[in-house]
């Protein structure tokens, strides 16, 4: 879906609109299963905000004039949901009839789970759908741009435990990237940051903005650990 993009979206930001390369099993196993499960049911619809705060001019020394207070908003979710409890993620949640689209079921989310301003988000593009398979839901990636940054914190403690602003440079930091590989084999691209381990959809979008952005610096893509051993080392599970 193309959306009208401001003239004035920070440079640094331009390539970020564009659809996340493939990156790992993650994303491509998230398409084939889409591909699958449209053949036999239909997946129930969501839409995650992937919302980028920082200032708005670049940094012509730093990789793909990523400023140095460049950061995206992350939720972590309680550990007595029934699926993905304990995960990260983005804000954003199901489809409700009201919802006039993507954008706007992410913002209404967004607002929902972390108390975010709505007026101070802009919406830069609405990437491809991906598949998950254990909510049996699509899910709809909306990148924006954090123009006036609100406060934010959690909302429904039985739904979220924390909301954070996380830099950017952590997560591009080499010495906090890695691979995680699940039961089945899959292999995903991980991120330890802040007693954090962000990986699976989430973990795959990012890297593939990540790149597409030319934010990325150089890691160790041989460095591929046991999934729920990484979980364990910042005291969570599946």
């Amino acid at each position: 879906m193309t959306i009208p993009v401001p003239e004035d979206i920070p440079k640094w930001l331009s390539k970020a609109t564009e659809p996340a390369a493939d990156t790992s099993d993650t994303l491509t196993l998230a398409r084939t299963l889409r591909r699958a499960m449209s053949l036999t049911a239909t997946p129930r619809q969501a839409a995650v905000l992937v919302l980028f705060g920082g200032s708005p001019e670049a940094d012509p020394a730093a990789p793909g004039g990523l400023p140095a207070d460049a950061e995206v908003l992350l939720t972590q979710r309680a550990a007595t949901m029934r699926q993905h409890r304990g995960q990260v993620a983005f804000p954003g949640g199901a489809v409700d009839p009201g919802d006039t689209g993507p954008i706007d079921t992410a913002l209404r989310e967004a607002c929902e789970e972390t108390g975010l301003e709505r007026s101070g988000v802009e919406p830069l593009a609405v990437l491809p759908k991906l598949f998950v398979p254990p909510s049996r839901f699509d899910v709809t990636p909306v990148v924006a741009y954090w123009r006036t940054p609100s406060e934010v914190g959690v909302v429904d403690e039985s739904e979220t435990e924390r909301v954070v602003r996380v830099p950017l440079s952590a997560l591009l930091d080499p010495a906090n990237r890695f691979l995680v590989r699940g039961s089945l084999g899959y292999q995903s691209p991980a991120f330890q940051v802040d007693g954090m381990l962000v990986w699976g959809l989430t973990g795959g979008i990012l890297a593939g903005i990540f790149k597409a952005a030319g934010w990325e610096r150089d890691w160790d893509h041989k460095d591929v650990r046991d999934l729920e051993t990484a979980l364990a080392d910042v005291g969570m599970t599946l």
